[in-house]
């Protein structure tokens, strides 16, 4: 028998869908149900590997973690990793197996796929009591419904209700969860079983009268209120998720503060929440040479598009000020892309295909595009700590001299590496700090207690609560194990006589 299933969709991209898919999922594991979570299709920079090599987006990794489940590639067996405007590399159960364009995506290849996802989706089905969806955009995108294979198109053919997510905060949320379901086919409508208002500030008093109007104007519940909370958004799968740290108070005298270039195509940005999460670090994201002064360390981050950034940081005269801070002994770090960006040159006939192209030249490092990506879960050494990370790049380095670090090397005070992640290792990222402050004669000192593990189970842990007080946990988990609503409405298109 197949286990209980929820869609969590939204009204907008940015809701709120995926820590509350996170928040249900943590929520139910705490109730001893044995969950998973589920995208069919994601679109993100922001990705993770599994044990077994396969890439897939942070937000279901994390996801993963709030169900305490290892994550694995059924659990997101469609990664769309934009490398433009027009164009994304496609990445089926966990393997890159070409670039396409949207048109070329939306206008055939999508629909293939979907007896692919949805077998994903039964084999998750079948091992646990309950697996948890979360949709992409709107499900409302009517120009895209006929290839849909993440909202609707999943809903209906595998029968799981769908909880539209609503952000309040943005403002408009009924005019949002009305017309969401009234763009909906008679079909696709009868899956929608109603509503969950995300990021709510004030008294939920004043807001109970629109609720009951909507629920008279669509016959659909409403499954909770959420209130807002601050630093909820952990692995966020867009550039929307980019935003400058608030560092709690310092243990030592001094605050470290840390510039992360805002590269074109930035991916895996979220290697930076173990360095906002230290006490007395100020993290930001900077697109000026001049923000680059009063940076005691300046992160060069990974990238989709390496030369691309590469030319970005020259017109934007960031590449002139990287070389002169490395030169000066001033700390700079490069992960990824970033790392190959600081090399002496680069060969790239796969991803920008534009050949031999000039780095930065301040680490000793040939780079050479390969076809083939490297996907691995590497754990190694550094600083004298043990490190863990994961590696996700078609660049081959090639290092010709400096010290060794991890898989790259320094010079200096500029370090480079292709390991993602590497800063949630505690002992390592505390080394590291501890050789920046010495560096910018800060007299910063790394809290010894921080575990990056432990606060992302606290995170975890407050969007259980989320759930668990302010969502009708009895009606959602009715909904979960039921399957799809029967009865409901149908709401004709276009505002209410």
């Amino acid at each position: 028998m197949s286990g209980g299933g929820l869609l969590v969709a939204g009204t907008t991209s940015d809701a709120g869908k995926s820590v509350v898919t996170a928040g249900i999922c943590r929520w139910l594991v705490r109730q001893g149900v044995k969950v998973a979570p589920f995208k069919a299709q994601n679109m993100s920079l922001n990705s993770f590997v599994t044990k077994e090599g396969a890439e897939i987006g942070r937000a279901q990794a994390m996801q993963a973690q709030a169900c305490r489940v290892e994550p694995t590639a059924l659990m997101n067996p469609v990664l769309l990793k934009p490398g433009g405007e027009q164009s994304s590399q496609v990445v089926l159960l966990g393997k890159p197996v070409g670039e396409l364009s949207a048109r070329g995506y939306h206008g055939g290849r999508q629909q293939k796929l979907l007896g692919t996802v949805l077998d994903c989706l039964a084999e998750l089905r079948g091992t646990y009591d309950a697996v948890i969806c979360e949709g992409a955009g709107s499900p409302a995108e009517i120009n895209l419904r006929r290839t849909d294979i993440v909202n609707m198109g999943i809903a209906r053919n595998a029968r799981i209700p769908v909880l539209v997510v609503g952000d309040i905060d943005r403002g408009g949320v009924f005019a949002s969860f009305f017309g969401t379901v009234a763009l909906l086919s008679p079909e696709d409508q009868a899956l929608v079983a109603g509503f969950l208002v995300n990021k709510f500030r004030g008294d939920v008093s004043l807001l109970e009268p629109g609720l009951d109007m909507l629920h008279g104007l669509t016959g659909r519940h409403t499954y909770g209120v959420l209130p807002f909370r601050h630093g909820l958004g952990i692995d966020e799968e867009d550039g929307m998720g980019v935003r400058n740290s608030r560092a709690s108070a310092p243990v030592g005298e001094d605050v470290l503060r840390v510039a992360v270039c805002a590269i074109p195509l930035m991916s895996n940005f979220t290697d930076v929440d173990a360095l906002a999460a230290e006490p007395g670090v100020v993290v930001r994201f900077v697109d000026r040479p001049e923000e680059l002064a009063d940076a005691d360390l300046v992160i060069v981050p990974g990238t989709r598009g390496t030369v691309r950034a590469l030319d970005w940081l020259h017109e934007r005269g960031l590449a002139r000020a990287l070389v002169r801070r490395a030169a000066e002994g001033r700390p700079v770090l490069g992960i990824c892309g970033g790392f190959q960006i600081l090399g002496e040159h680069i060969e790239d006939e796969v991803e920008s295909r534009q050949g031999h192209v000039e780095g930065l030249g301040v680490l000793p490092v040939r780079v050479r595009f390969a076809r083939e990506k490297t996907l691995t879960r590497p754990v190694g050494e550094a600083l004298g700590e043990q490190v863990e990370g994961y590696e996700i790049h078609h660049g081959v380095a090639e290092v010709q001299g400096g010290e060794a670090f991890l898989d790259g090397c320094r010079v200096g005070r500029t370090w480079g590496t292709h390991w993602h992640g590497s800063l949630e290792s505690d002992g390592f990222r505390r080394a590291f700090l501890r050789e920046v402050a010495a560096a910018a004669g800060r007299r910063f000192v790394p809290a010894p207690d921080t575990s990056f593990a432990a606060l992302r189970e606290e995170q975890l842990d407050r969007l259980g609560d989320l759930i668990e007080q302010h969502a009708d946990t009895d009606a959602l988990w009715r909904l979960i194990e039921s399957g799809a609503p029967q009865g409901l409405p149908f709401i004709p298109p276009g505002a209410p006589a």
